[in-house]
């Protein structure tokens, strides 16, 4: 079992906005999707899976911003703008957050990837698992123990 060096803390790019990681992360993803390639202004958006009790703001207050929606609430820093963390709707027992909000952003590599039916050609992340969409409802336990269990 990997040590996640916990709790953690991090933060927006100009710091206005703080948070805690007091969990280890369920899983650690990156996403393909076109949404998250415009959002992150990247090939791909990195996320860990934070269950809820694990993940707190510690500073600043985040504001919704992104893709508005019922399925997801993609929280931003409001002063540098910074996509931080995202609450998908009826999922309130984990946080997605960005792990390159944290300090130690290197220990958090992706374990899947989704949505590799929108990945732009030259993107590589090294994920054990790959999906051309999400994986199935019934993987993610599988997956999870799988990941805990994996060194990265």
């Amino acid at each position: 079992m990997r040590d996640w060096k916990l709790p953690r803390e991090g933060g927006c790019r100009c710091g206005a906005v703080r948070v805690r990681v007091s969990a280890a992360p369920l899983v650690t993803m990156a996403c393909h999707c076109t949404g998250c390639q415009r959002m992150s202004s990247s090939a791909f958006s990195l996320s860990a899976a934070i269950p809820a009790q694990g993940f707190e703001v510690i500073e600043g207050e985040p504001v919704l911003g992104g893709r508005r929606g019922p399925e997801a609430h993609h929280y931003f820093c409001p002063h540098c703008m910074t996509w931080m963390f995202t609450r998908p709707e009826g999922m309130d027992w984990f946080v997605n957050l960005r792990p390159t909000m944290l300090d130690g952003a290197e220990d958090f590599a992706p374990f899947i990837e989704t949505w590799t039916s929108e990945k732009l050609a030259f993107a590589q992340t090294g994920a054990v698992h790959s999906y051309e969409a999400l994986p199935p409802l019934d993987a993610y336990e599988g997956l999870m123990k799988e990941f805990a269990a994996w060194e990265g």
